[in-house]
């Protein structure tokens, strides 16, 4: 007795045994089907490589102070029939962030120093600081008056003490008018300073000394001058620094008693207050606004971070009017920064809140809040939209088609039960191992579902075989006829677990985890329908058929495709055609094999989070039951215009270089390296003609023309004169983060701000590139930015790795191809040698294994072809699809080669042997294809493009394994028994069918 039979007698004998165990081995697994998280993370995808650390090196490193937990929502401004730069529509932006600051959920969020930043908030403040600069302005024109006032008193003064000392006044006028001019001056003091503070009364009360003292100096040299006591060249010297020192005094009479105010409105950390904002606002006419957005946004004078909030396509030539404009607000979140697509409940309900309070808000125009946390809600409901009309789908389906092909109600609820167990199986070990559940699982059940069909029918149908082959109602009928079935399918369904668990876990080469995991979980899946089909499933229903016999009830029931007709013809074709032309079916499907590999060259690969985003289910699901009806989906059409005409943080090549960070070369390569980078195609153009290029250099030179110290600075270290320091430049990068601290610690980063003594780590260029460019371009211009910096890796002081989502996607798209080609290679080898050592040991040929192979692997080149035809590319879930044809489609061929294999001892020739085979493995195979193809095809109906195109594919390579398997298979079963199996029985057939004819290749 071989191992499956003795198996199958113990499993038999003890049933009642064996099915105790298996429900507290289900108890147990399934227990931890709780314990599974959920995420709709897409972060988890990212492998270990260069741009992947580089770029989480710039998430950790470059933070601005205080900004270490603060993420960042885009809110559009959309108003394509109007004009979001009017002053209604910039009033109503600010009284939409007024109202999220009203609101608890988004307010706590909310980053209280800057929630918000938008081109609203630029023209306000620029409104306002106009404003009080012309006041400021004002006052210190008031000032210089007085100071004119005392110059002009002084020198009346000095005319007083002239006439005084030639005689021309007595001592009593000269003391009255001397009084006289003192009080002046003493009435000049008070009112200048009466609006003053102490301290700047006292800064103007000494200039106005100085000025006083440097104009009786200038009136005595003028004096000594005219009388002949110094030289022209003297006179001259001297006069020219009275001057000098004059023109101090006023300085520091005038604007120097207002520096901190002026000083103020240069300041980005003492902004006006939101309310301060809107009353400016609407306190100005239109043309006031139109005069004030112009010159805010001139492409000269104007703030370079405007044309960074207003659409790509904005036309200078009319800087009033634009149809799009973005804000930023900005969120503190709880911990680290957030992840493409990872976001807190906190986080999603605050932005889900802010879309609340726009569309409550009857603003001008349309507002679109473009979050993480959006578009991780969406994605996370996506998840469950498609589970929640997945699944009931595919297991109605599953009745459907058990209905016809069991056509009992007893085999029916068993195969429920059976998948019931299988699931919690699975989801239990998922939950016990700690695999999180993420959007490519939505797979598995489905997947599952039809693999527990498939073995179920397989086990089923045998049993109702041998029930009605009359030899084998020996004993007691129902457990003998389930005892030979279980050892018949048994192996066959063996070594089914093994090559499809072959095919998916030779995605444990894949460098991405979830991947990895997929494989893991089904695989395990797999293997527990193996054991709950071959081993529960079996127990449970020999125990209740004899339950139900012994009360009278009928249980023999006909296997599906054997009782003749359409059907079994249909499944004979395969014998039929192999009868007359093996040569040509198997040359047919090598040319068709042959266009499809060629075709196979042309699939794309895609590695993106978009591809995971819903777009609007079809109105027909509207109708559907609450809930199973779909929720709605926007952030694609969102994502879409938000990349295609706005500059994004998730759109932008980056560079990271660390070395000798402060040298001098370092940063003139990063200029030629800016310069190129400006000329590359997929670059972003913004609407003053400006390349979106940020670098420490960029940086550097908007920070000097803002302010003063630093400009003077920069100047002192630029020894050349074109923009960059030549020398010190470590104290350069210490004034800029003096200066400009927020703005510095983006572009440069430095340790040891705890001890007070910084070392400088790394430096930064962020490019903005075009939102429709292909990451292939992308990534190629962005490391020949890099190799400008570093020599093409040649330089031994500094590196520069090119990063930022689009390069890690290119570079994430490279690694899935190499899994999808690295999986199939493992699969091929692995199943190949899997089934040449089994058929090796069974039937003493290897080669039956490669034959067996063979009409699987031609098909993978079918699937890859309909998959070029059909413009599906490669992602996370269709890149399986090469392992998993080899993995799944070869159990048709097994369970063929094998029935073939054991008819060729029982029937009399070759012939008859592959008929039954059709006939009974074969309506077998029908069914279990059939569920297995309508299980996956409900995935059509997933919310989630990936799983949609999963299903479709998925389908059609069961289609095309089930085709090969009954058409091209039972051709080379003919040509391996003819020259390497029994020909003699084929010469049989000949001699006892009169409708053999000789073959080609005989």
């Amino acid at each position: 007795m071989s191992l499956p039979d003795r198996l199958a007698s113990l499993i038999m004998d003890h049933s009642r045994i064996v099915i105790a165990v298996m429900l507290v081995l289900t108890l147990a697994l399934g227990s931890g089907a709780g314990m599974v998280e959920q995420s709709s993370s897409f972060d988890a995808f990212q492998s270990d490589n260069d741009a992947v650390e580089a770029q989480n090196y710039i998430t950790n490193n470059f933070v601005p102070p205080g900004e270490k937990n603060v993420s960042r929502v885009q809110v559009i401004v959309r108003n394509e029939s109007g004009n979001v730069l009017s002053k209604e529509s910039l009033v109503s932006s600010l009284e939409y962030q007024q109202a999220l600051l009203d609101n608890e959920t988004v307010n706590a969020t909310l980053d209280q120093q800057q929630p918000a930043l938008g081109v609203s908030n630029l023209v306000a403040i620029t409104a306002i600081s106009q404003e009080r600069a012309a006041q400021l302005q004002t006052r210190a024109g008031g000032l210089s008056d007085a100071l004119n006032q005392t110059a002009g008193l002084q020198q009346q003064y000095a005319q007083l003490n002239a006439s005084y000392q030639q005689g021309e006044i007595n001592e009593s006028t000269y003391q009255a008018q001397s009084a006289e001019i003192e009080q002046s001056l003493v009435a000049v003091r008070a009112d200048a300073t009466a609006n003053l503070s102490a301290e700047q009364a006292a800064q103007f009360n000494a200039s106005a000394g100085s000025v006083r003292n440097l104009t009786a100096q200038q009136i005595a040299l003028q004096a000594q001058y005219d009388r002949g006591e110094i030289s022209e060249s003297a006179y001259q010297t001297q006069s020219a620094e009275l001057d000098s020192q004059l023109q101090q005094a006023y300085q520091q009479g005038t604007r120097g008693v207002f520096a901190e105010q002026f000083a103020a409105l240069q300041s980005q950390e003492s902004q006006p207050s939101l309310d301060a904002q809107l009353q400016q606002l609407e306190s100005m006419n239109e043309s006031e606004v139109d005069a004030v957005v112009a010159g805010t946004l001139d492409p000269d004078n104007g703030q370079g971070m405007a044309y960074q909030l207003l659409s790509t396509q904005y036309d200078p030539d009319n800087p009033t009017t634009a149809d799009a404009r973005m804000m930023i607000l900005r969120q503190e979140i709880a911990t680290g920064n957030v992840q493409t697509g990872s976001a807190s409940d906190v986080l999603i309900d605050s932005q889900l809140a802010m879309q609340d309070v726009a569309d409550a808000q009857m603003v001008e125009g349309d507002y679109i809040v473009f979050g993480f946390g959006l578009i991780s809600d969406e994605i996370t409901r996506s998840m469950n939209d498609s589970l929640a009309i997945v699944g009931p789908l595919a297991m109605l389906f599953v009745l459907l088609a058990l209905i016809v092909a069991y056509r009992d109600l007893l085999d029916i609820a068993l195969g429920f039960v059976g998948i019931i167990a299988v699931l919690l199986w699975t989801f239990g070990f998922m939950g016990w191992a700690g695999i999180t559940f993420n959007m490519i699982f939505i797979a598995v059940p489905v997947l599952l579902i039809g693999l527990s069909v498939d073995y179920a029918i397989h086990v089923f149908m045998r049993h109702r075989e041998q029930r009605q082959d009359r030899s084998a109602d020996a004993g007691d009928g129902v457990r003998s006829a389930m005892r030979v079935a279980l050892g018949g399918v048994g192996a066959t369904l063996v070594w089914v677990t093994a090559t499809t668990a072959i095919g998916f876990l030779s995605n444990l080469v894949s460098p991405m985890g979830p991947i990895r995991d997929f494989g893991i979980v089904s695989s395990v899946g797999i293997l527990s329908a193996l054991v709950i089909f071959g081993v529960l499933v079996p127990a449970v229903k020999v125990e209740l058929d004899e339950f139900l016999e012994a009360r009278g009830f009928d249980r023999k029931k006909r296997a599906f495709g054997t009782g003749g007709g359409r059907l079994g013809q249909l499944l004979s074709t395969g014998e039929t055609l192999a009868r007359k032309a093996p040569l040509a079916v198997i040359a047919i499907a090598l040319v068709v094999s042959v266009a499809g590999g060629a075709a196979a060259t042309q699939v794309d690969t895609s590695f993106q989070q978009e591809d995971f985003i819903a777009g609007d289910p079809p109105d027909w699901m509207d109708s559907l039951p609450g809930p199973l009806e779909p929720g709605e989906y926007n952030a694609k059409d969102h994502m879409d215009y938000v990349y295609d005409n706005f500059v994004v943080e998730n759109s932008q090549g980056e560079v990271l270089i660390r070395g000798d960070v402060t040298s001098s070369e370092t940063l003139h390569r990063m200029d030629n390296a800016s310069a190129q980078a400006a000329e590359m195609d997929t670059t972003v153009i913004l609407s003053n003609d400006q390349a979106d290029v940020q670098s420490p250099l960029t940086v550097m030179q908007s920070t000097a023309n803002s302010n003063e110290t630093f400009n003077a600075t920069l100047t002192a270290a630029d020894t050349d004169g074109d923009g960059i320091p030549e020398q010190n430049v470590e104290q350069v990068y210490d004034a800029l983060y003096r200066t400009a601290p927020s703005e510095a610690a983006l572009v440069i980063n430095r340790t040891g701000a705890d001890a007070g003594e910084y070392e400088y780590q790394a430096l930064r260029m962020s490019i903005s590139v075009k939102g429709g460019a292909s990451t292939g371009a992308i990534t190629e211009d962005v490391r020949g930015v890099a190799a400008v910096i570093d020599d093409d890796g040649a330089s031994e002081t500094r590196t520069a790795v090119a990063t930022g989502t689009p390069i890690v996607n290119e570079v994430g798209q490279s690694e899935l191809l190499d899994t999808v080609l690295q999986s199939l290679l493992v699969t091929l080898v692995t199943v190949f040698g899997f089934l040449a050592l089994v058929y090796r040991f069974q039937y003493g040929s290897a080669t039956l294994g490669i034959v067996t192979l063979l009409p699987v692997a031609l098909s993978v080149s079918w699937i890859l072809g309909t998959m070029y035809l059909l413009g599906m590319s490669f992602n996370v879930l269709t890149g399986m699809i090469t392992s998993l044809t080899i993995g799944m489609g070869v159990a048709y061929s097994i369970h063929l080669s094998e029935r073939y294999n054991i008819e060729l001892d029982r029937q009399d020739n070759a012939w008859e042997a592959m008929r039954v085979s059709l006939t009974g493995t074969g309506g077998a195979l029908l069914g279990s294809a059939a569920t297995t193809v309508g299980g996956f095809g409900v995935l059509v109906f997933a919310i989630m493009p990936p799983l949609q195109q999963f299903g479709i594919i998925t389908g059609m390579t069961i289609i095309y394994a089930f085709v090969a398997s009954v058409v091209v298979l039972p051709s080379l079963l003919v040509v391996w028994t003819r020259y390497i199996g029994p020909a003699e029985a084929l010469d049989a057939s000949s001699d006892d069918s009169p409708t053999a004819t000789p073959h080609a290749d005989e």
